[in-house]
């Protein structure tokens, strides 16, 4: 009887806890808000895992299996760099950069440029973020990369960073670093 009350109690415990901690995380208000509030993770993460890898890594590419055109870490942090600078652009009606599946134009090269690029990027992204609402949030929006109006633009930019995440944190676990949102 005693393992039982005692598992019992244990639930209820933890479901108390739970409770206290959904009621604690800030509720969104706004559109900007909702949108930011898993962009922000989503940022923190990838800034967190970019700048676990060691600056002598950063040109490190798996090569057991199909990785024959796979890019190097950096070259991955790049590319999602010069993708959120794409669609920050795209969404504010300014002209992208142009190729950024070879890096774009940024001549960023280093682990420490190219982190400098990668927080600009998401500062831009933030931006359009902070800018979105009700009224703007189905305008549309040419250009060549996805999303023809504001909300699949925004959608299409969180997809993108946490696709390429998901690709770092392999990398990372290959060179026996666990990602810090895991630790």
């Amino acid at each position: 009887m005693g393992n039982r009350l005692l598992a019992l109690v244990s639930a209820l415990l933890l479901v108390s806890s739970l409770r206290v901690l959904a009621q604690e995380q800030p509720q969104p208000k706004t559109i900007s808000d909702s949108v930011s509030f898993i962009w922000k993770d989503v940022e923190r993460d990838f800034i967190g895992l970019a700048d676990a890898m060691p600056e002598d890594k950063w040109n490190y590419k798996p090569t057991q299996g199909e990785f024959k055109d796979a890019r190097t870490f950096g070259e991955q942090v790049k590319h999602v760099a010069c993708g959120n600078e794409a669609w920050a652009k795209k969404i504010e009606g300014e002209k992208p950069p142009e190729r950024c599946d070879l890096g774009g134009p940024n001549p960023a090269k280093t682990k420490a440029e190219i982190m400098a690029y990668l927080r600009d990027s998401f500062g831009m992204m933030d931006k359009v973020i902070a800018g979105t609402n009700e009224g703007n949030l189905l305008h549309p929006n040419g250009g060549p990369y996805w999303g023809p109006n504001r909300l699949s633009a925004l959608t299409a930019a969180l997809w993108h960073v946490s696709d390429h995440y998901g690709q770092l944190v392999e990398y990372l676990r290959m060179n026996g670093i666990v990602p810090p949102a895991s630790r």
